[in-house]
């Protein structure tokens, strides 16, 4: 008994040897073998165009290998290979091209490669970073203006407090032409807001920024602004430069302890959103919301916004005492519009824990 288990053992471990030999000669035997199958480009700059490397690979099986296609992960990539089947130990490429016009950055790219000798796949990678002759992409840098290229021919601060203080944010742009360009230290702005260019000569190539000091106490205003600034240099092709500049404009309110906040207004609508139904075109219908102060000290309703001039807003009593309520009559006119609206009111109040409340409207206009 003792003796069968034994050749039972041993039967049992030749025939695993045998398959775990089969699956290491299986490998081995790989009918096709790349030189390698990554490739890094490094960096590709984006001015000189496509760039190319050739895979090259060997048919180690015993009868002639055919590539039958070569797919890539994206369009940005063109594969080329051997067409004809390579015969037994002969050598054969797959040729990747990559195009990094308009693709700034680093990429990785792969080819996956079907051939007759079986039904595995390879993929091969290329790899890089894109970069520009000047080190500034050209689709990060994709607004003209003259001979200045920027991220964008507007500016946006985004929010903004109302505090006593010039803010200062940093646009940055580069000189792509091929003389210096010389800012004149002349600019025209609003009086909340100020220019400079730094450095005020750029040299062909070089990055400059243009600097924009705002100050929202100044501008005197709340929510959503829009003002202009124009910039004068010596550009050949566009010597005058303008530029919008927008900021949302919020009251500053520093942080409050435990019983400041219990003494502070408090607002609350009734509700944030308002239905009308169903319009006609060029037609006003008006709403009302009402709010309350729940709050322990006096409310101020400092400023209403709608997001079009289809609003127009009245606000009964803009002061609320502790426990009191107002209410605000909202009136949309859809003017020339069709089908389903939604348009929004923002409320700014001194409430220093929601300073900024938004109504929702909503209608359809026959």
């Amino acid at each position: 008994m003792e003796a069968n288990k034994i050749a039972m053992l041993r039967s049992t471990t030749v025939g695993l040897l045998i398959v775990l030999a089969a699956a290491s000669f299986g490998q081995l035997a790989k009918p096709i073998q790349f030189k390698e199958e990554v490739f890094d480009f490094g960096n590709v700059v984006e001015e000189d165009g496509p760039v190319s490397h050739e895979f090259t690979f060997t048919n180690l099986g015993s009868k002639p290998l055919q590539i039958l296609a070569v797919q890539p992960s994206c369009g940005c990539t063109t594969p080329g290979w051997s067409k004809e089947p390579i015969l037994p130990g002969k050598t054969g490429i797959i040729k990747a091209q990559y195009d990094p016009k308009g693709r700034p950055g680093y990429f990785n790219k792969s080819l996956t490669v079907t051939t007759d000798a079986n039904g595995q796949p390879i993929v091969l990678q290329i790899k890089g970073t894109v970069t520009s002759k000047n080190g500034y992409s050209t689709v990060e840098f994709q607004a003209v203006n003259g001979n200045l290229r920027l991220r964008s021919l507007s500016f946006n601060l985004n929010k903004v407090f109302i505090k006593d203080e010039f803010i200062v944010r940093d646009y940055e742009f580069y000189n792509a032409g091929t003389k210096p360009v010389t800012y004149a230290g002349k600019s025209e702005a609003p009086e909340h807001i100020r220019v400079t260019v730094e450095p005020s000569v750029i040299e062909p190539g070089k990055k400059g920024t243009i600097k924009l000091s705002y100050n929202a106490k100044l501008k005197a205003l709340y929510g959503f602004q829009s003002d202009h600034v124009i910039i004068h240099t010596d550009d050949e092709l566009q010597p005058v430069k303008g530029f919008n500049v927008y900021a949302t404009l919020e009251d500053y309110f520093p942080e409050l302890t435990p019983e400041e906040l219990a003494k502070a207004p408090q607002l609350k609508f009734s509700s944030l959103t308002l239905e009308y139904g169903s319009m006609k075109q060029n037609q006003a219908a008006t709403r009302e919301v009402s709010f309350t102060n729940t709050g322990k000290s006096t409310l101020e309703i400092r400023s209403i916004q709608g997001n079009c001039t289809c609003i127009h807003t009245e606000v009964n009593k803009a002061k609320v005492k502790p426990g009191e309520s107002a209410a605000i009559k909202i009136s949309f006119n859809p003017q020339d519009r069709k089908g389903t609206q939604t348009k929004s009111v923002t409320v700014y109040s001194n409430d220093p824990m929601a300073p900024v409340q938004r109504i929702t409207l909503t209608g359809v206009v026959d």
